[in-house]
């Protein structure tokens, strides 16, 4: 966690700023006044809508370039390598991976003697940290081999090819196979008679998913149960997740709140998780800390238990976090209240009591000012 932390740490301001202008995007696009969106009332908002997806594509899609730029920064090896391996990773030639699961033919490039599906792998982080550490270790090895004379030429050819080929043949692949897998998984264990206890695993598993990537394999489960039980139960626990991954950032604000350069990626990061995005709320601070992240996946587990125990159901994948009650059906909308209480006070509290004890107090008190540019220099 740790390490994956470090690799995030450059990449915090784009994913606060994402994460807020999705969260935003979410409740102009989604909630509904009066039977109709704010969208769908006012062609200005609809503008802005369809604008600020411009840059939310570019952050969250997109990751995979910044997660490999990110590596070889790190490593000390040649970044513009790590900026293309990345765009080979999620280029407009390939299959977009949200479109994987609905796509009726993957296109695929002919070798003759073998054939590779042209899958893209957006907004998949561990393909990305795969690919990218398979390129620095690549570029190390080449240019204790090659002489410097023709390293300019050789090293960068030599790196790139077989770093992108991997990623696509090999790398790739073994995600989508794990994301299949969990999905067969899920659904099986969430339709069996003991449907409330395999949803305090999945509960307590899913915040993980998304650090992998593997999450967005979760539509197709949602769509599968939309369709046999006119409703879906797998989207409360996701919703609620979201909640308590927001809980925890919310701790560690009040721990934290004599830090103010922690307060700078803490609350926006709140907002955004509260929102529906928690890519900033775990990168920036659950993770990095450790205990926040074990903590909301607790809250997490017990809320999910408690929701598909007692039936709670949703219409249809809907708004992540608070705002997600608006797409519960309204008979269970009694018991999702109480399931949020949970993923509030449970993250809450655990995260706020360990952080008592284990949070330094040189980390708990900071009253100098750091902007988002300094913090994207601490890796």
């Amino acid at each position: 966690m740790s390490n994956i932390a470090e690799i995030f740490a450059p990449l915090i301001p784009a994913l606060v700023c994402g994460g807020l202008i999705l969260g935003f995007r979410n409740v102009i696009g989604d909630i509904q006044f009066g039977g109709q969106t704010i969208v769908e009332g006012s062609q200005f908002w609809a503008g802005v809508h369809s604008f600020l997806w411009l840059i939310g594509e570019a952050i969250f899609h997109f990751l995979p370039v910044g997660i490999t730029w990110s590596i070889t920064k790190k490593m000390g090896t040649t970044q513009i390598l790590g900026i293309v391996l990345g765009i080979c990773l999620v280029s407009p030639q390939l299959l977009n991976a949200y479109g994987v699961s609905g796509a009726t033919e993957i296109p695929f490039w002919d070798f003759g003697f073998a054939k590779i599906d042209m899958i893209g792998y957006q907004a998949q982080v561990i393909p990305a940290i795969l690919a990218g550490f398979t390129l620095v270790y690549l570029e190390k090895m080449w240019k204790k081999v090659i002489p410097s004379v023709i390293q300019l030429v050789l090293v960068p050819f030599l790196t790139l090819v077989p770093a992108v080929l991997i990623a696509h043949v090999v790398l790739g692949p073994i995600g989508w196979a794990m994301g299949d897998a969990i999905s067969h998984v899920v659904y099986t264990g969430l339709t069996s008679q003991f449907g409330w206890l395999f949803a305090g695993v999945f509960g307590f598993l899913y915040a993980p998913l998304v650090i992998t990537g593997l999450h967005h394999m979760t539509n197709a489960i949602d769509l599968q149960l939309m369709d046999k039980y006119s409703g879906t139960i797998l989207w409360p626990m996701i919703a609620l997740s979201n909640i308590a991954q927001g809980s925890a950032v919310l701790a560690m604000v009040f721990l934290q709140r004599k830090n103010e350069a922690a307060q700078q990626v803490a609350i926006p990061s709140m907002i955004s998780c509260y929102l529906g995005v928690t890519e900033p709320a775990m990168f920036g601070v659950n993770i990095k800390h450790g205990f926040p992240f074990i903590s909301a996946m607790i809250g997490s587990s017990i809320a999910a238990m408690l929701s598909v125990g007692t039936g709670v159901m949703a219409n249809s994948i809907g708004v992540g976090g608070i705002p997600g009650f608006l797409a519960i059906q309204v008979q269970h909308w009694p018991m999702f209240f109480v399931c949020m209480a949970v993923a509030i006070v449970v993250p809450f509290g655990l995260t706020y009591v360990i952080g008592l004890k284990r949070l330094p107090q040189s980390e708990r008190v900071n009253n100098a000012k750091v902007d988002l540019e300094e913090i994207a220099e601490l890796a």
